[in-house]
């Protein structure tokens, strides 16, 4: 995959992530501990990564909410798994998903306690969440996987986790550097049994790979919404 090659989707599935995203989609809690998690079964597509790879700024992005996320230029600042609505509910209270931020992993400048706190939430969530249907692993397109996020992978892998790549800020590198990254990302994401094949690209700020993102979530989704 190169720098402006996204995977083959349809009209008809892009379409229906569009319409996905126009639905309402609002913040409802932010749990500690899981057994603070929603118990209602909705599906679950959780977004994980390094802290200060994009999170906050591509959920906004596919959202087209500028502040469902808090953004913060301090690494670090989400401590919780922040759960937001997606989709409308039936009149039975049924139906809809859910997007799960989850707490950035490698920043250094916290305490040892407040890490070992939000490594553990982690850890419990991906290895026990049966409504868990995909995680998209965020990775900064200047920098490509890090040490720590293949100890994500690994968790995820043991834990039969469904993931998927996604490169952030791919805006930032030089188009040669980018396309590098983005053939080695792929090559190591393929040796890992968990990982789903095609790597998204994206940039929030740019509004690249924001369509084909949401366009696979919607795919994840019960009874998909009509275009």
């Amino acid at each position: 995959m190169t720098a402006t090659e996204t995977p083959d989707l349809s009209a008809e599935e892009l379409a229906r992530g569009e319409a996905l995203f126009r639905t309402p989609c609002d913040f409802v809690l932010g749990a500690v501990a899981v057994d603070g998690l929603p118990q209602d079964g909705r599906p679950e597509i959780a977004f994980a990564g390094r802290s200060n790879v994009g999170k906050s700024s591509l959920i906004n992005a596919l959202t087209g909410r500028k502040t469902l996320a808090r953004v913060s230029v301090t690494p670090g600042r989400t401590r919780e798994l922040n759960f937001f609505t997606l989709g409308a509910q039936d009149p039975d209270g049924t139906g809809g998903a859910y997007l799960v931020d989850m707490p950035g992993y490698g920043y250094a400048k916290v305490s040892k306690s407040a890490v070992k706190g939000w490594t553990r939430l982690i850890e419990d969530y991906l290895k026990g969440r049966r409504e868990l249907k995909r995680v998209f692993l965020l990775i900064d397109a200047r920098h490509g996987l890090k040490a720590n996020d293949r100890e994500t992978m690994k968790l995820m892998d043991e834990a039969a986790v469904s993931y998927q790549g996604v490169l952030t800020k791919s805006d930032k590198p030089k188009t040669s550097e980018l396309e590098a990254v983005i053939a080695k990302t792929e090559a190591e994401l393929a040796k890992h049994p968990a990982a789903f094949p095609h790597l998204l690209v994206t940039s929030a700020r740019e509004g690249l790979g924001i369509a084909e993102l949401r366009a696979t979530i919607a795919g994840l989704t019960p009874n998909g919404v009509e275009p």
